[in-house]
């Protein structure tokens, strides 16, 4: 039959013929899914970890091209849209190498020879810590109080792994040790460079933590000339602090050491094994 214009209608057969056109133009993404406009393509050789490994083994290999926003599907169960499809043929590939150390997949050395000397690193190379006293005011009398401390075990070149504060009696942490003497200090690593270098945030629970318990009390006048030595060669600044304030060095008499490592791994040090340890490069 014939229309206005001259034209016939399309039929079935023109139909069908436009829709294996648009079939054979899509078929190249077969198999695959879009996650997110910020998707890692997945190289081909990660395709077989992807399979077995965790996530957190997964995201260094992903993290090693990011030049598209289409990723493999894997495994089929975990989208549903590729589940009809069948497996792809092709000859077996090696299972490649594991991923070099990074975000979420290192995991650092240690063991019980280097735990000591890993918390003299930590105690040598922080130059602040939080410090854990009990309250000495009637409103909270006895609980902790918490109070970030600059601190020092020596210079640089002489590390002590006794911890040296320049303190003043007006602040209350001063006023609590006066009352009670005993108190807990805490060195995250977040002072050294361990961490950044493999991609992990400081704060993260596989970066080491020191605490050290102990009593803290005044320097000694013997003492005093060190003390200087330790806290104005890592805080300069202090040097020029208000006189008014009566600043004064007081120093920790260490009973404890526990060193916390990896997710909740918690090591009682001896005192004599953390002073014989030299510290080591984290």
């Amino acid at each position: 039959m014939w229309v206005r214009g001259g034209r016939r209608p399309a039929g079935p057969g023109r139909r069908l013929c436009w829709l294996l056109c648009c079939s054979a133009l899509l078929s190249p993404a077969a198999g695959y899914v879009i996650v997110s406009s910020v998707s890692w393509a997945v190289p081909s050789e990660a395709d077989e970890e992807l399979d077995s490994a965790s996530a957190e083994e997964a995201v260094p290999a992903l993290l090693q091209d990011s030049g598209g926003i289409w990723q493999r599907s894997f495994p089929a169960s975990a989208h549903g849209e590729d589940a009809h499809l069948p497996p792809r043929a092709g000859p077996a590939r090696a299972r490649p190498p594991p991923a070099p150390p990074g975000m979420f997949s290192y995991r650092r050395q240690s063991g019980p020879r280097l735990r000591p000397s890993t918390a003299r690193v930590l105690a040598h190379a922080s130059a602040w810590g939080c410090l854990a006293t009990g309250s000495a005011p009637e409103q909270i009398p006895g609980l902790p109080f918490g109070s970030c401390v600059p601190i020092s075990d020596g210079p640089l070149n002489n590390s002590t792994g006794i911890p040296y504060f320049y303190v003043t009696p007006k602040d209350p942490v001063v006023a609590n040790l006066m009352k009670n003497p005993m108190a807990s200090l805490l060195l995250p690593e977040s002072e050294g460079e361990f961490c950044r270098k493999n991609i992990v945030d400081p704060e993260d629970p596989r970066c080491a933590r020191l605490t050290l318990t102990g009593q803290v009390m005044a320097v000694s006048p013997e003492e005093v000339e060190f003390a200087k030595q330790a806290m104005f060669s890592r805080h300069p600044v202090m040097r020029k602090w208000p006189r008014q304030y009566e600043w004064f060095f007081m120093k920790m008499r260490i009973e404890h050491i526990w060193l916390q490592k990896w997710y909740g791994e918690l090591a009682d040090i001896s005192r004599e094994e953390y002073f014989k340890a030299v510290p080591r490069k984290a």
